[in-house]
């Protein structure tokens, strides 16, 4: 190196400032590796991660959480978006008077406001009695509204319906106890798990990650290792219990 690159480099390193590893962290790393003593995953497997500076519509994904949530949810949450479509056209039928909404059935529905209610169920449904009809201009424009609207919303449940029946799902069971015991060269983290289903698994893969904190040029900080790295591709690993080894020769945990 010439004398005039030894003075170009050494006025470089002057201009600008070192940084220490404090201010370079931009808090994904060393803070969270050393200061953060809290789970990285819950104990049922979901991560344990708080989003904040965001708004909570812009995280929401609707087909991904009507996919996601429990069958109960969703039934239920078809159930009242039912009746709650009912509801307000059926309010919307009653608004115009009893003489554009005629019933002609033996015994007619006193209430206006039932009257429409059920006319709207009707016609929702596609069910079309015929002793409910509108009369005029104004109440079939709603007729046909509420047509577009209630087949839209039935092709909009179907869909998801088949969505998550044919959306596989694995069901696997672990063992309630897990134990640490000499294996081979070192020690090995044993546990059991089993397919709760009748099908059968192929193509088995299996990781386990050990987290801990070990001290480090005197900081404690995160250290992960992976302890095992299983894969197979043989049909009868899909059946009955399996007995899964992490072992360590370095480190007897």
């Amino acid at each position: 190196m010439t004398r005039e690159e030894d003075i170009q480099l050494k006025t470089i390193e002057t201009a600008t400032p070192k940084m220490s590893e404090e201010d370079r962290d931009l808090g994904f790393g060393s803070k969270v590796a050393t200061e953060s003593r809290l789970r990285f995953l819950n104990r049922d497997g979901t991560f344990n991660v708080r989003r904040t500076g965001i708004r909570q519509l812009s995280t929401l994904n609707l087909y991904h959480f009507l996919l996601t949530m429990s069958w109960a949810q969703f039934l239920g949450l078809v159930l009242v978006l039912y009746f709650l479509s009912n509801i307000i056209f059926g309010l919307l039928y009653s608004s115009l008077g009893a003489e554009y909404l005629v019933d002609t059935s033996s015994k007619p529905t006193a209430n206006i406001f039932l009257r429409g209610f059920f006319f709207s169920v009707q016609t929702f449904a596609t069910i079309g009695y015929g002793t409910i009809h509108p009369v005029g201009t104004l109440p079939n424009l709603l007729v046909t509204i509420e047509s577009y609207y209630s087949m839209i919303a039935t092709a909009l449940v179907t869909g998801l319906v088949f969505a998550r029946f044919s959306r596989p799902t694995a069901k696997i069971i672990f063992s309630d106890t897990a134990v640490i015991a000499p294996y081979k060269n070192g020690s090995g983290f044993m546990f059991r798990i089993v397919n709760n289903r009748k099908n059968q698994l192929i193509e088995l893969k299996a990781q386990v990650l050990f987290t801990r904190f070990v001290e480090k040029d005197g900081v404690s900080i995160r250290n992960h290792r992976i302890l095992l790295q299983y894969d197979s591709d043989r049909a009868g690993d899909g059946f009955g219990f399996r007995q899964i080894f992490a072992s360590d020769g370095e480190d007897h945990f």
